[in-house]
C-alpha cells in the first residue's frame, strides 16, 4: 500500500500527520559556494537540496537511506553571495522500499527579509541494509 500520496497540485499540500515528515535547513551563501557569475553554483544548490531530502527520507523511514534518483531539479532564480538559503523537504510518497521527497529552495536577503523561490526538486531514496541491498520500509 502506498501512503503519503499528494492529493492537491502542490507538493507541499497537507498529509496525514504520521506521513508529514518535513525538514527545513538553512545555509549562508559564502564566496566558496559561488559560480563564475557570482551566484550560488548549481552543484552547491543540488547538494543542499539532496541533504535536506536525505534527512526527511531518513526521518520518515528510520532506516539507512540512499539517493537513487533525482527526478527533476529546476533553478528559477539566482541566489547571491551573503543571502540565506532555506530549503524545505517534504515526503511526497512512500513506496515499499523507497521514499520520494519534494524540495523547495528559497533565498532571503538577511537585512531586509525579502524572500523569493529559487528552485525546486524531486528526489527518490531507497532503504538499504548494511550491504547496500534494498530492503522494505
Amino acid at each position: 500500500m502506498r501512503r503519503g500520496r499528494r492529493t492537491a497540485s502542490s507538493p507541499f499540500s497537507a498529509f496525514p500527520s504520521e506521513e508529514a515528515v518535513s525538514q527545513k535547513t538553512f545555509e549562508v551563501v559564502y564566496p566558496q559556494h559561488l559560480n563564475h557569475q557570482g551566484n550560488l553554483f548549481g552543484g552547491e544548490a543540488l547538494r543542499m537540496m539532496d541533504t535536506a531530502a536525505f534527512v526527511a527520507a531518513t526521518r520518515r523511514a528510520r532506516r539507512t537511506m540512499v539517493t537513487v534518483a533525482v527526478e527533476r531539479v529546476a533553478y528559477e532564480a539566482p541566489v547571491h553571495h551573503g543571502e540565506i538559503v532555506e530549503i524545505e523537504a517534504i515526503v511526497a510518497d512512500t513506496g515499499r522500499t523507497s521514499v520520494t521527497i519534494d524540495v523547495e529552495m528559497h533565498a532571503e536577503v538577511l537585512l531586509t527579509g525579502s524572500r523569493r523561490r529559487c528552485g525546486t526538486g524531486r528526489f527518490v531514496f531507497a532503504a538499504v541494509d548494511e550491504r547496500g541491498t534494498s530492503v522494505p520500509l
